[in-house]
């Protein structure tokens, strides 16, 4: 894995980020170039495609892009101690709703997402309700939801995001039970809120920080903007692997290659388990799949695969919980429920 991973902007020396302030390079030039010297690229067929094809993402996007950023920044307003009140008890149906639930609202990377699981983990979550808020969080954060929403529709979106957040309740109830039957350890650790913790206190808190008079909505944007940092050079690097995608692979062979068939499902489990990005760099390439290929199924199956068989987070929770058997456990479980869903969503479609 790069050490410039979607989460390095933890360290205390700060680096050039060579992969955002490339992706952005490429994006300006070539949106700049269509919109102001696209009859001069008409001569250049594939430079001419892809600028073509990050002006229209980009132009698609954007919205999306403008109002996560301003989520970002009024999430992060959100007292600690709530966020913890509204994950629940561990071990409980409400528990793992709850955690699948708030794995959806909070709106980070799917790397940054897998350190906050293990360290709710470390403070007492039960492995089901980290399971659930893990499966839950890869693309559901609020801004990828908007920019998805912008690409394949409120209808695709909507599917998408019931379907991922059914896969996560299920998936965190299987992992209790195996708990509960003795197959996985159980989580050693608990969680206990401060002694003093008041529900009305901190929401009074979190809603005096969040009021929307100009100076907060100025300091709202600029905490978005640079709490989205990590997540915007991913869709950045997303963006410009689809414009790839649309120049170099024609529509007929990608129809081939990612239609809704068993072969094309087949490829898109191995390529979103090869292509090692953040699931915001995925998000474009998986509404390019529905789109372009007619493929739902197999546009769900490449943003949830990130998920079940990306090597970092099962690193992760193997360091985390100390257990190889617990780790490889998150495909066992997911990844047949992945596959059965894009199939019954490419034939009913």
């Amino acid at each position: 894995m790069n050490k410039h991973s979607c989460h390095s902007g933890g360290e205390k020396k700060k680096r050039f980020d060579w992969i955002l302030w490339s992706t952005v390079f490429i994006l300006v030039i070539s949106y700049f170039g269509w919109l102001f010297f696209s009859v001069d690229f008409a001569e250049v067929k594939y430079l001419s495609v892809f600028s073509e094809s990050t002006f229209d993402l980009l132009n698609r996007m954007a919205w999306g892009m403008l109002l996560g950023i301003f989520f970002v920044g009024l999430l992060d307003r959100i007292p600690r101690d709530l966020i913890a009140f509204v994950m629940g008890r561990g071990g409980s149906f409400s528990g793992i709703f709850r955690a699948a639930l708030a794995g959806i609202m909070l709106d980070l990377c799917s790397h940054g997402i897998l350190l906050v699981g293990m360290k709710l983990y470390q403070r007492g979550l039960s492995l089901g309700q980290t399971m659930a808020f893990l499966i839950a969080s890869p693309w559901n954060s609020l801004s990828l939801t908007l920019i998805l929403w912008a690409l394949v529709g409120l209808k695709w979106t909507l599917a998408f995001l019931l379907l991922s957040f059914l896969m996560a309740v299920v998936s965190g109830l299987i992992f209790d039970q195996l708990v509960k039957r003795g197959v996985l350890p159980k989580n050693p650790n608990t969680i206990e809120l401060a002694k003093d913790f008041s529900v009305k206190k901190e929401l009074m808190k979190g809603l005096k920080l969040s009021h929307l008079n100009p100076k907060n909505i100025v300091s709202i944007l600029w905490t978005g903007l640079k709490g989205s940092r990590m997540i915007l050079r991913w869709i950045f690097f997303g963006t410009i692997l689809a414009a790839a995608i649309r120049t170099f692979v024609p529509p007929e062979s990608f129809e081939t290659l990612f239609g809704p068939t068993i072969g094309g499902l087949g490829l898109t489990l191995l390529v979103a388990t090869i292509l090692e990005v953040c699931s915001e760099g995925s998000t474009p390439v998986a509404a390019d799949i529905l789109t372009r290929a007619g493929a739902p199924g197999n546009a769900f199956a490449f943003l949830m695969t990130g998920v079940s068989t990306d090597y970092t987070e099962i690193l992760a929770i193997k360091e985390t919980t100390g257990r190889w058997k617990t780790a490889f456990f998150l495909p066992l479980v997911t990844l047949p429920q992945v596959i059965l869903m894009a199939i019954i969503m490419n034939l009913y479609a």
